[in-house]
């Protein structure tokens, strides 16, 4: 693993190359920012956010969420893919969020990641995006791809690599890491054909050198 200094060196040139680097989710609410990670396993963001205007405007709240049909939430989340086992999570997680929370999704990782449909990685997002307070860093395709080629963690799992990603950086760099990495993986650092030639950390990245 890279040291220390390096690593944020890497961090600082993305964030000058990217600065508008931001979460692609669309919500307005913790609950919405909660069903939007839960539809986007396996599902691109911009799937998401085609498919969430239109139930977040007729089932805005938690409670029409538990109310509502899963018959119904199967239908209007179809687009997004492995419908029937996410409608399933999301009608658990409002049942559990209007019972056990008082309607209102809790704001700490240990309650977050026993809500069904919500693992470590999506209480990572929620925390950072909804209530503004990261804990951790969300490993993500795009994360686990790049911090392997730019030599951050050797490490295949994605809980393993978040906590290798936590000995490099500091806390005030969470917010950051994981929208810089992603923006990266998507326009420069891509899965196939990667970008290396426009790069702006060709020269300092383990892939290459």
């Amino acid at each position: 693993m890279m040291n220390k200094e390096k690593a944020i060196k890497i961090i600082e040139i993305l964030k000058d190359y990217y600065p508008d680097a931001k979460c692609s989710l669309d919500f307005t609410t913790p609950f919405q920012m909660l069903v939007s990670v839960v539809l986007s396993a396996q599902c691109t963001d911009e799937r998401v956010n085609k498919t969430t205007p239109s139930i977040f405007s007729k089932y805005p709240s938690v409670y029409d969420f538990n109310n509502m049909d899963i018959s119904t939430l199967e239908e209007l989340i179809h687009p997004c893919g492995f419908y029937k086992n996410k409608a399933k999570n999301l009608k658990a997680a409002a049942k559990m969020i209007v019972e056990k929370y008082n309607g209102e999704v809790p704001d700490n990782m240990e309650d977050l990641i026993n809500i069904p449909g919500v693992g470590r990685k999506s209480a990572n997002v929620i925390m950072l995006e909804a209530f503004h307070n990261p804990q951790g860093i969300a490993v993500d395709t795009h994360a686990k791809r790049i911090s392997n080629r730019v030599g951050f963690s050797k490490e295949s799992d994605p809980l393993k690599i978040e906590q290798d990603l936590l000995k490099l950086f500091p806390k005030k760099y969470y917010y950051d890491v994981n929208h810089l990495l992603v923006w990266h993986g998507r326009n420069t650092c891509t899965a196939r054909n990667p970008k290396c030639e426009s790069c702006p950390i060709s020269n300092i990245c383990k892939k290459l050198i």
